[in-house]
């Protein structure tokens, strides 16, 4: 007996949500941007040079590179069938195109990459096939990365420790905003688990969200979080804010115990 479409799908997904990461590879690597050429041949060692310039990093490789110990993970952004609308949460986001031929689907995928101290970067992939659509989300994310302020904007908690936000920022897509508010030390990140994810990724620790309009459209609601993290870089502070909340501008990137032995 054939298998429907539906059950191949979701078997494929739940087989792919248990593989590993994927992981950089850098061995055959040839650079083709001046950025690229600068970075392999040891010119460019900071990520954090190339990020105060706001130069385009249009290959991954740069990142693997200056950023050993970045992380990724897809989000969940797609449904599974189920009945009344009750399916459960995938990593794939399906649609269909109607053809004379036939159905022809296609695979959407949102990825989030971060080294949890002050880097993260957020890409979207699709493609006619899932595997493919998951590398093109982690590519897209790698090359989109960007740093972020953090530090201690709560008033309930004054320490030096850069544990949350160090003051409100907003943002929205489409009819979803997000308002993210600084949280005093040892509250957590009280949010939508996917943002949670997010803000776990890129560092912080306690922070409380504000959420309204379609917060269904997960894509809208999560692309408005990107939007309000790039708020923290782009908001003018003057030299007392930055004493007063802790403020940390600088990204910290760490190198795995096997690459410094």
């Amino acid at each position: 007996m054939k298998m429907k479409k539906a059950e191949i799908t979701a078997n494929v997904v739940e087989e792919l949500q248990e593989e590993a990461p994927v992981l950089p590879k850098t061995g055959d690597w040839k650079p083709k941007t001046d950025l690229g050429k600068k970075v392999f041949s040891g010119e460019v060692t900071d990520i954090n040079e190339v990020l105060d310039k706001g130069q385009v990093i249009l290959e991954q490789e740069i990142v693997d590179i200056l950023v050993p110990n970045l992380e990724n993970d897809l989000l969940l952004v797609g449904q599974a069938k189920g009945k009344f609308g009750g399916g459960k949460q995938r990593v794939f986001r399906q649609t269909q195109k109607k053809t004379k031929e036939g159905n022809k689907p296609k695979f959407a995928a949102l990825a989030v990459v971060g080294n949890r101290n002050g880097i993260i970067g957020i890409g979207y992939g699709k493609s006619k096939e899932t595997v493919p659509a998951r590398e093109k989300a982690v590519r897209n994310a790698k090359v989109s990365i960007f740093k972020i302020r953090r530090g201690s904007g709560s008033w309930e908690s004054r320490t030096l420790k850069p544990h949350s936000i160090p003051f409100a920022v907003e943002g929205k897509c489409g009819s979803v905003i997000v308002k993210l508010i600084p949280a005093p030390i040892g509250t957590g990140l009280k949010a939508d688990h996917e943002i949670a994810k997010i803000l776990a990724f890129a560092g912080i620790k306690d922070c409380w969200t504000q959420t309204f309009g379609q917060t269904r459209q997960k894509l809208n609601l999560l692309k408005a979080t990107e939007r309000a993290l790039r708020k923290l870089m782009t908001t003018k502070l003057q030299q007392i804010h930055y004493e007063r909340l802790s403020v940390e501008e600088k990204a910290f990137v760490t190198v795995p115990k096997e690459e410094s032995e």
